[in-house]
């Protein structure tokens, strides 16, 4: 009798264990991996000398990654110091730590520079940074920051940066990331790019007025992914005038498919 209960009690027991560690399992496999996500981080500074219309100012709207720490950092650190390398004055970037900072260092150029020369100093000096999440799949996250800036002279100056990450590790991605063969990608381009605007093949490549350096022709600084295709972006004075403005092309994925590692 003593053995029978004994057997039924280590079957009980074994039957038990088992039972927790399925549901050990169950919980191991139905926690949720934590998603990358974005939320929209706004910043504001205005001057703290009196003025009345035009006050200067800067202003940062930004997307900053969460959720998954190491990707997030890389993606956050990358914006941030992109950012640095617009809103400044002088021959370098403010050795700021943080969006704050980084204000507080644009309007502190800006109040020195008033207090020197109280009757020269315009009243529009200003910054603005309109950043978004322009593109993402599961491997490529296409940042866009659309910024402004004037400091003096006859005009601001108006651009877009396009800021292309790995999905899943944060990695800022450059072309030959992107790209299986660069070069046979900038030959298409270049082929598209004559088309579009009217520079016959024979000719160079700046014989309507362009200004590519070394008069060759060069891939933009920034390249867009677009839902239907991609952007190439050449901000002004990039390859033309401040008159002539922005130049863009277009090239659907349909056509440029054989040349993308990453989509």
């Amino acid at each position: 009798m003593a053995k029978h209960l004994t057997l039924l009690l280590a079957a009980f027991m074994l039957f038990s264990c088992g039972k927790d560690k399925k549901n050990n399992n169950e919980e191991l496999v139905n926690e949720e991996t934590p998603v990358l996500a974005f939320t929209t981080k706004t910043y504001y500074k205005k001057t703290s000398l009196p003025c009345d219309d035009y006050c200067p100012s800067v202003s940062i709207k930004v997307p900053e990654a969460e959720n998954v720490p190491v990707v997030a950092d890389s993606i956050n650190n990358k914006v941030f110091n992109t950012v640095r390398g617009i809103v400044y004055f002088g021959e370098t970037p403010y050795k700021a730590a943080n969006y704050e900072d980084l204000m507080a260092s644009f309007m502190g150029s800006y109040e020195e520079l008033k207090k020197e020369f109280p009757d020269d100093v315009m009243t529009g000096f200003e910054a603005k940074i309109n950043g978004s999440v322009d593109y993402k799949t599961d491997s490529i996250i296409n940042i866009k920051l659309n910024n402004y800036t004037f400091t003096g002279g006859a005009h601001g100056y108006e651009g877009n940066r396009s800021l292309i990450f790995d999905a899943k590790t944060g990695k800022s991605l450059k072309y030959e990331d992107i790209f299986t063969d660069v070069n046979a990608f900038r030959q298409y381009a270049e082929k598209k790019f004559r088309e579009k605007f009217k520079i016959p093949a024979g000719k160079s490549i700046n014989a309507t007025g362009l200004l590519f350096e070394d008069d060759k022709f060069a891939l933009p600084q920034n390249i867009f992914f677009k839902e239907n295709g991609l952007l190439l972006f050449y901000n002004s004075y990039e390859i033309s005038s401040y008159a002539e403005g922005q130049k863009e092309l277009f090239l659907p994925y349909s056509e440029v498919d054989e040349f993308l590692k990453l989509k």
